[in-house]
């Protein structure tokens, strides 16, 4: 294979972000479609970005025998749908996360996947991170030895009106599956699938979780302390304790440009990446190295580690009393 040929769901803020790193990477990745659910949408995400081919529809470009693999960049409640759509024509995905509304919808995506033998993938750019997967391989190797505690929050100011998407139940609204999904991804990057959650939330008036507050527990006597917020700007920061050592991420945990390893009897160590810390190329060039490989699903995302996200996900609304229409 050698220019990957990308189709580009939705017109929205981060299709338009995912679709300029596609576009500065000319050697190994082209996108030749895109769709909305308006032609007119399409044509002008079209234009703008020099892509030869617009929707109207989503079937379209799942049927596109063009296009290799599709970018799936709806809001999260249409992400069964749309990705569906694209795995039963062929297509390998690449779906935003939060990966679904719950972990039904996750597990109809990944049995359909599985069973058609295509590509599948979260879009969990966090993961695919050079300083994230430096940071994930220094816990591994004992670095701080025994994790205990791993704390991560996400929030932002607003204020939303009722009238924004991230306070629409029908959109899968709340604070949880837009930014809680980033410090509960940290915690099972690190500990995996925890025994026992335990929440509490501030609901609005259409009963989405503004702000959220997390206590994850496993059995080897870990535990994680996450936050995330609608209405609250926090620090976005990161911390890692082990039995011999600390990890901090200062700001920004999901896309670092540094952390400091603390050990006692030490100097702090500071690791620093290299080029944009927000890049999303680094999940795009995952997909496609996995699609060369004829790689089913990514060791760096894993769909059962998607899964037991997905899972952790539904215990917290279960616990905070969030429901969307439909389930």
């Amino acid at each position: 294979m050698g220019r990957v040929r990308w189709g580009v769901l939705a017109t929205g803020w981060i299709a338009e972000r995912f679709t300029a790193e596609l576009l500065d990477m000319p050697s190994e990745a082209e996108v030749v479609a895109v769709a909305s659910r308006t032609r007119d949408g399409a044509r002008a995400f079209a234009d703008r970005f020099g892509i030869p081919r617009a929707y109207g529809d989503w079937a379209s470009l799942a049927a596109d025998a063009d296009v290799d693999v599709v970018y799936v960049a709806t809001p999260h409640s249409a992400h069964r749908e749309a990705a569906g759509l694209c795995l039963e024509a062929g297509r390998a995905v690449l779906c935003e996360k939060a990966f679904t509304l719950n972990s039904r919808e996750a597990e109809e995506l990944v049995g359909l996947a599985r069973a058609r033998g295509g590509f599948l993938m979260e879009a969990m750019w966090m993961y695919c991170h050079p300083l994230i997967r430096r940071l994930r391989e220094l816990v591994a190797d004992g670095a701080i030895g025994e994790v205990r505690t791993v704390e991560a929050d996400f929030g932002l100011a607003g204020p939303f009106p009722p009238s924004h998407r991230l306070r629409d139940p029908k959109q899968g609204g709340g604070a949880l599956l837009d930014l809680g999904v980033y410090p509960v991804s940290f915690a099972h990057l690190l500990l995996g699938e925890p025994s026992d959650i335990t929440a509490r939330a501030v609901l609005s008036e259409e009963s989405i979780d503004l702000r959220t507050g997390m206590l994850l527990s496993w059995e080897s006597g870990a535990h994680a302390v996450l936050h995330c917020s609608l209405d609250a700007a926090t620090p976005v920061s990161a911390s890692v304790t082990g039995s011999r050592g600390r990890i901090d991420v200062p700001d920004g945990f999901f896309y670092p440009d540094r952390f400091v390893l603390h050990r006692p009897g030490r100097e702090p160590e500071e690791f620093t990446g290299e080029g944009p810390r927000d890049s999303l190329r680094h999940e795009a060039a995952e997909v496609m190295r996995c699609l060369r490989a004829g790689e089913r699903e990514s060791p760096l995302v894993p769909l059962d580690g998607t899964l037991a996200v997905m899972r952790t996900l539904d215990a917290v609304r279960d616990r905070i009393g969030v429901r969307y229409p439909g389930e």
